[in-house]
């Protein structure tokens, strides 16, 4: 899980976690940067990740997840998609974004040229019907606080909508 202060406890149940790109360059600006997260998100879920609540915005993305591999499950998220998105960004010539990667990149990362997301998750265990509401209300607020929406359900990347009735663009699972 990379050189996080933050562990993982209790494997099998619900954990807040924080995705950041590394410096918190704006990747996530593109339809198609977004939707390699849903891909691999949608790929996890089908082995058995459950995810709770999610937003992207341009440079992290906030998630409750649950799996009986939690800290497997995350690892392979952030490995397919850090080598997708860089894929994509070379395909697509991104030179600015490619070069911050490579600039910012941590020393010891010496087998690659790029690193994509930040060290570590920073997984929390969620102890209590009361702090899943809070987290869930904290990451549906997210794009709210910024100024970016005025409801949280208008964030197009989030599971808001979900808890609202209506369908979002990933299936999410409300029961916990």
């Amino acid at each position: 899980m990379g050189r996080s202060r933050y562990k993982i406890v209790q494997q099998d149940a619900p954990h807040f976690v924080t995705l950041t790109v590394l410096h918190w360059i704006p990747v996530f600006t593109r339809p198609q940067t977004v939707a390699i997260i849903f891909d691999s998100l949608s790929f996890l879920m089908r082995e058995g990740l459950k995810v709770h609540a999610y937003v992207i915005l341009e440079n992290h993305l906030h998630l409750v997840v649950q799996s009986e591999q939690i800290g497997k499950d995350l690892a392979r998220l952030k490995s397919f998609t850090a080598r997708t998105l860089i894929s994509y960004l070379i395909e697509h010539n991104v030179k600015t974004i490619l070069d911050q990667l490579a600039f910012y990149k941590k020393a010891h990362k010496d087998d690659r040229a790029y690193q994509f997301w930040q060290e570590g998750s920073h997984p929390q265990l969620i102890q209590s019907d009361e702090m899943m509401r809070q987290k869930i209300e904290y990451i549906h607020q997210n794009p709210v606080k910024r100024g970016y929406v005025d409801l949280a359900c208008h964030w197009r990347y989030s599971s808001a909508r979900n808890y609202e009735g209506e369908s979002g663009l990933l299936e999410i699972c409300k029961v916990w």
